[in-house]
């Protein structure tokens, strides 16, 4: 790859990390799309390319869109011959794809296809660090036993890994967490561990709002909770995209806090 087509990932990689998603998309679909130069592998600049689009896409909460993507680069990757590095990526890869099974309610489709990539890891560990893959791979796990219904499992994959993660993957453990013990009406401990909470960047926009209100609502303390709400709401419709899934579990939320109370009448 040319030093420019590197310079460019480096570019739509800190635009990532920036939270300018948008742009960050834009740069790497125009280099997915721009002529090939010469020498090195044809393949592998529109392959990442496409990675850090769809990635961008994801984290600003369009993964519905680009799943198709997702499933095209795996099944493209089946037949490249990239070495441990494409092994590596191609994991983080089907990690994505884990994440956006999980934000569109696909749990168990979720943790069948994460215990697979840890299966995977599991071999490939003799041979190259794959430690940050499973980590993360583990978080979307949690999230897809989560949204089953499991909290108390969910609650023992984040305690059990946080210790050993970095960020940003252990600000995602944290969220599920928290997630698990609202899940289990634990509410007051939700509340300690939202206030433990990392920094969670434009990605997480809205969460910890949002975990807030859930707990604050078990709690029956409604004022406070729709105040939480609609912090989270504001948040999530300033830095993510309309079809983002928080943006649809904030407002139900907040229309649960703010429904007539029927033993009220």
């Amino acid at each position: 790859m040319a030093p420019s087509q590197w310079a460019v990932l480096d570019r739509v990689a800190d635009l990532y990390a920036a939270g300018e998603f948008v742009e960050a998309e834009a740069e790497a679909r125009a280099l997915a799309a721009a002529p090939r130069v010469r020498g090195g592998d044809p393949w592998l600049v529109p392959w990442l390319a496409t990675f850090w689009a769809c990635a961008a896409a994801i984290a600003h909460g369009r993964g519905a869109q680009v799943l198709p993507e997702l499933e095209a680069m795996i099944e493209a990757a089946a037949h490249m011959d990239g070495g441990l590095y494409l092994r590596g990526k191609l994991l983080e890869v089907q990690s994505d794809r884990v994440l956006v099974l999980v934000q569109q309610d696909r749990c168990a489709e979720a943790e069948a296809e994460a215990l697979d990539i840890l299966r995977a890891i599991t071999r490939l560990a003799y041979f190259t660090e794959v430690w940050q893959s499973e980590l993360e791979t583990l978080a979307y796990l949690a999230g897809a036993v989560n949204g089953q219904g499991r909290h108390e499992e969910a609650e023992a994959i984040a305690r059990g890994n946080l210790p050993r993660a970095d960020e940003p993957t252990a600000a995602v453990l944290q969220r599920v967490l928290v997630d698990s013990l609202n899940g289990q009406g634990r509410y007051e401990e939700a509340l300690a561990e939202v206030r433990r909470l990392a920094p969670l960047g434009r990605a997480g926009s809205g969460a910890a709002d949002l975990a807030t209100a859930t707990a604050l609502h078990g709690l029956g303390r409604r004022g406070e909770a729709e105040a939480a709400a609609r912090s989270a709401l504001a948040a999530c419709e300033q830095f993510l995209h309309p079809d983002h899934p928080r943006i649809r579990d904030a407002r139900m939320l907040l229309t649960r806090i703010t429904a007539k109370d029927p033993d009220s009448a």
